[in-house]
């Protein structure tokens, strides 16, 4: 398995709890189709239970490697080129004759380009494996035309056999860094993250995390709010239909109180499942907030998410919430 990045240690879990539970927003919808040259779009809908609705349109163009372009080359002895560099040239000299060659790979770029409701347009570009292999660069800006508010932000991913590192840079407020990695070996899994203010240059926040990663299972415990939040979280692919995973919580500058909570999946058939999930408090069970969830794929394309959630505690209260989600794909 590869070396997940530090965010997603504890991913398997993290996805069993809180992925695909509907009931978070009244309605969910979202749009993907992609045109004959490649640009992909996607239109995204919410509408939360106090009323407000958003909604963002994307676009997305990948430009992918060709290689080299040049009309015409004869030579009669050359120097291999390097693959990894975007510029090349080529220089051969004899007797009467000398020679000059220059060309330009094209390295792949990836623009994505979006628009939103709160009139916010947001630009990404990426470059993969083009400044060298495992490492990629990304590069976001966004704008509000109405406050004329800007912000430009510039990421790099290192992902090797043993090691997934990233880096995050605000360059407009702070500027700002955020660091993190992880190291692998035989499914054991070891990482750090680091955030550090430029201006005030002072380490703004640190976590941890070990974990345990295999196909079947995994474990992880994470360290998180300059290690003063700790959880343990455990997932369990039990066989090809069910999946159990649990989470403990414990907020050390907080109460003795520590958050648990359990999570399911059932696959009924290939193009269904069902999920359920009960979140309390080991001490007092004072939350006791039960979640349930029901996935369909309708017709190759469309799928259908319904979800409820019911405080068990106060049953006769209206703070039940029940939410459904409408995804189409052409």
């Amino acid at each position: 398995m590869s070396v997940p990045a530090f965010s997603d240690i504890a991913k398997p879990s993290n996805d069993l709890l809180n992925k695909d539970f509907y009931h978070t927003a009244a309605t969910n919808f979202e749009v993907k189709s992609k045109a004959p040259n490649g640009v992909s779009f996607n239109v995204k809908g919410k509408a939360t239970h106090e009323g407000k609705t958003s909604g963002q349109i994307e676009a997305k163009y990948a430009d992918a490697p060709s290689g080299t372009h040049f009309k015409h080359l004869n030579f009669t002895a050359y120097t291999p080129f390097d693959q990894t560099c975007l510029f090349d040239y080529q220089i051969m000299l004899r007797p009467g004759f000398a020679a000059l060659l220059i060309f330009y790979r094209r390295a792949g770029l990836t623009l994505t380009q979006a628009w939103t409701t709160t009139n916010a347009l947001n630009t990404k570009i990426e470059l993969d494996n083009q400044i060298q292999k495992g490492v990629k660069a990304e590069l976001e800006t966004s704008f509000l035309p109405h406050t004329q508010a800007y912000g430009a932000k510039f990421n790099l991913y290192m992902k090797q056999p043993n090691l997934h590192a990233r880096a995050f840079f605000d360059l407009l407020k702070g500027p700002t860094a955020n660091v993190d990695a992880v190291l692998g070996h035989e499914g054991f899994l070891v990482g750090a993250e680091a955030g550090y203010d430029v201006q005030k240059a002072a380490i703004t926040k640190y976590s941890a995390a070990v974990g345990y990663s295999v196909p079947e299972y995994s474990a992880a415990v994470t360290a998180t709010s300059n290690l003063s939040v700790f959880a343990a979280s455990y997932y369990h692919k039990v066989n090809s239909q069910v999946e159990a995973g649990a989470k403990a919580t414990w907020d050390s500058k907080g109460n003795n109180n520590v958050g648990l909570e359990v999570a399911s999946k059932y696959r009924i058939d290939p193009t269904s499942f069902a999920k359920a999930g009960h979140p309390t408090s080991a001490k007092i069970n004072d939350r006791g907030i039960a979640a349930a969830a029901y996935n369909v794929l309708l017709r190759p394309g469309v799928t259908l998410g319904l979800g409820a959630s019911f405080d068990t505690q106060n049953l006769s209260q209206a703070s039940h919430k029940v939410g459904a989600n409408f995804s189409f794909e052409a």
